[in-house]
């Protein structure tokens, strides 16, 4: 039996996770699940005049609690530095009682909340978990009794926010802080510098804030649509150092480290138009308007750029205490480099045999001097190319193989794997949904996102690069609820973890937006014929012929049967109505549906590895990680289709994903080959072109013919041409439904 699985998601919005901050209707609904809760006996009531009291170390931690009550509109007696008390809050260190690193225990009877922590990481833990418990009524908050006991599985648990593609305002950055907070996160990763703008003042540079912070226009729409078009509309901003400093405070009263990157040596351009001479050719340049890649980057050949750098990163440690400064390190072409006499006297000095090596000595170079000043650096997986610097930590984003090359050689690692935690991805496939990026990571993906279980693995990162995110609703939608499953995942055991809890208690989280998914599975995929199977939250109702459904649709009590061309729509209904958006899927019936199929080649791991999606009768859409394409990165796909008898054959077809923005390239040809037998082949049709930008529906008619099998050859294009995105690499082909009528 063949599965191919589809979910739709229905999410909640930002809005409504801020106003169950102080709120939480009931027990039970904590995120992330701790490690131990048994609830019992009567709730304590805070209300006017419950006293504090508290050791010297946890003063911040119990001034922030006193602060969330007076939020609530409740005014407490003030926090005492007394270490006992009758009836109150109590808090103390007991690292024998509590042994692990950032752990607390909570008990709670009508009396007094007892608040015993490992250290003070662990009571600024105790205190995001009170504020999730307790429920609030006119004049008082009730919190359930009982005894929580409560640990993290992994130190480093980190959200990214990107604010060079778009800008966003300290009041949002602030409420950003918030979120991680309340679910227990303990660092955030601010991305400051990029192509597109530059967002910290730096005094020694003012350039940086009047030229570096500005770019002439932004990109309208997606990248993948041409011609591009842009706004003509000046944009920008940037961070004073007050607001920073501001930031940091509020972040570390909170608990929260801020991690600032600036990007080097790739991803300069903003940078580089506001000084050109410190770009190999010397310019003109301006901050990129566009989204991706650029060849323009710091010359690894001239002191002049590191003196540049080693100013810029004196500003940024005086403001940020963080022990980690992020160098950036990805993505950094080498073209430039490869041209530049600097760059070519800078190897031959240091005898360094090609560029890769001539990038590792930019790193450890800007890593010895982090180093002097009592910091370490941190860098995306690519800093590895040429050799790891010394100390240097890895954030690994291109799946494993970083993870476990750092780890090999004893460095830390925090994993940021760009198909489960980027959070600029599409969650849903529904074809209205928001603009992103790409690729396809919905809730359930990230949930179920398992870390290597290395020594050297300190963490796990979400990240939210912010191309597609103009505005802070767009921004909030993408991040909330994935980013409340990668808490879950990050501080939770793995032992307790379970998605239909975490549902339940996302639910529970909010009670103003419904809550509710339909999935799809093909149950049975024969010649002729497909069994789907629905699942939701709720009866369903749904139709086939392409009407929306209702209430007095067809109600699913069992898999479907689908023989012809369908068009099925779903909706989950809840009290008489729809709950949440309807969920649709085409199903294309021809004769390779469900026929046996076989591969001489394996498919990239990246995309679907079954062979069997090429005929289940289920398109592709143009998001490409809709586990719908299979992706082959420099090999030709050959695929022969076993139609199970000798039939009449008058049309054959493939889909072809050209999309050169992401590297996805036609093939250089696309035929068809046709035998009784499976032994003697005879050529039914050809293709060589595919003009679409996107997706290539080819269907080609052929002369009457009989056979039993099918043979589709797509040979790749072979390297990227100078000039492309991705030039020097191999073009991935992206293949879908092979048709046969």
């Amino acid at each position: 039996m063949r599965s191919f699985i589809l979910t739709i998601y229905f999410f909640i919005t930002y809005a409504a996770v801020q106003a169950q901050q102080i709120s939480a209707s009931e027990t039970g609904a904590l995120i992330p699940a701790p490690v131990s809760a048994k609830y019992a006996g009567n709730s304590y009531v805070i209300q006017k005049g419950t006293a504090f009291y508290n050791t010297t170390e946890l003063q911040p931690a119990a001034d922030l609690l006193a602060m969330y009550i007076q939020h609530a509109g409740i005014q407490t007696t003030g926090v005492s530095s007394q270490a006992s008390g009758k009836d109150g809050i109590r808090f103390r260190i007991d690292s024998v009682a509590v042994p692990q690193p950032e752990g607390y225990r909570l008990s709670i009877n009508q009396h007094q909340i007892d608040i015993t922590a490992h250290d003070a990481a662990g009571a600024y833990h105790a205190v995001q978990t009170l504020r999730q418990s307790w429920r609030k009524s006119p004049g008082k908050l009730s919190v359930p009794g009982g005894v929580i006991e409560d640990y993290p599985r992994f130190h480093y648990r980190g959200m990214h926010l990107d604010v060079s593609r778009h800008f966003f305002a300290v009041g949002y950055i602030k409420k950003f802080i918030d979120s991680l907070a309340l679910y227990k996160f303990n660092n955030f990763h601010w991305h400051l510098t990029d192509d597109q703008g530059w967002r910290i003042e730096i005094k020694k540079y003012p350039a940086l804030q009047t030229i570096a912070a500005w770019r002439n226009e932004t990109l309208i729409g997606h990248k993948k649509e041409l011609p591009h078009r842009f706004d003509g509309k000046r944009y920008g901003g940037y961070y004073t150092q007050a607001e920073i400093k501001e930031v940091v405070a509020y972040a570390a009263a909170r608990g929260i480290n801020v991690i600032p990157e600036i990007e080097m040596p790739g991803h300069a351009l903003a940078a580089l138009a506001a000084y050109p001479q410190l770009g190999c050719t010397g310019g003109p340049y301006q901050a990129a308007t566009f989204w991706g890649v650029f060849d323009d980057v710091f010359c690894a050949g001239k002191d002049s750029v590191f003196t540049f750098l080693e100013g810029v990163l004196d500003e940024v440690m005086e403001l940020f205490p963080s022990p980690y400064i992020h160098i950036g390190g990805d993505e950094c072409p080498k073209t430039r480099w490869n041209a530049c006499p600097a760059c070519k006297a800078r190897m031959a000095q240091e005898k360094l045999p090609d560029v890769d090596a001539l990038q590792s000595y930019f790193i450890r170079r800007i890593n010895a001097y982090v180093q002097r000043k009592g910091r370490h650096i941190i860098g995306w997986d690519e800093i590895l190319e040429g050799g790891l610097a010394p100390g240097a930590t890895v954030m690994s984003w291109r799946g494993t193989e970083g993870a476990e090359s750092a780890a090999a050689q004893k460095h830390h690692v925090i994993m940021t794997p760009e198909d489960e935690l980027y959070f600029d991805h599409y969650q849903s496939l529904y074809p209205e949904e928001q603009l992103a990026a790409g690729g396809y990571t919905p809730l359930q993906e990230v949930y179920a996102y398992e870390p290597p279980l290395k020594h050297f693995i300190q963490g796990i990162q979400g990240q939210v690069w912010s191309e597609y995110l103009s505005t802070e609703q767009r921004a909030d939608y993408m991040i909330y609820p994935r980013m409340l499953a990668l808490a879950e995942v990050a501080w939770s055991p793995q032992s307790i973890r379970d998605y239909v809890s975490f549902r339940r208690r996302l639910k529970k989280r909010s009670t103003a937006v419904q809550y509710e998914e339909v999935t799809y599975r093909i149950e049975e995929c024969r010649p002729g014929q497909l069994r789907v199977s629905l699942r939701g939250g709720g009866d369903i109702h749904y139709t086939t012929d392409g009407t929306t459904p209702s209430v007095k649709s067809r109600k699913y009590t069992g898999p479907i049967l689908i023989t012809r061309n369908a068009e099925l729509k779903a909706v989950v209904i809840q009290q008489g109505k729809p709950a949440g958006r309807m969920f649709r899927q085409s199903f294309q019936m021809h004769q390779a549906v469900g026929a046996a199929i076989k591969l001489k080649q394996a498919p990239n791991s990246r995309y679907a590895e079954n062979a069997g999606i090429l005929v289940n009768g289920v398109s592709g859409s143009d998001r490409y990680n809709d586990r719908q394409w299979l992706g082959f990165s420099g090999r030709d796909l050959e695929a022969v289709i076993d139609l199970g008898s000798v039939r009449s054959i008058q049309q054959v077809g493939a889909n072809i994903l050209n999309y050169h923005w992401q590297r996805m390239w036609e093939p250089a040809v696309l035929q068809f080959h046709t035998s009784p037998d499976g032994v003697h082949y005879t050529l039914a049709a050809t293709q060589q072109a595919f003009p679409a930008n996107g997706i290539n529906a080819i269907r080609l008619r052929v002369p009457p013919l009989r056979a039993r099998y099918v043979k589709v050859t797509a040979l790749h294009k072979g390297v990227i041409p100078t000039g492309e995105y991705g030039a020097g690499g191999n073009g991935l082909l992206m293949v879908d439904e092979l048709y046969v009528d």
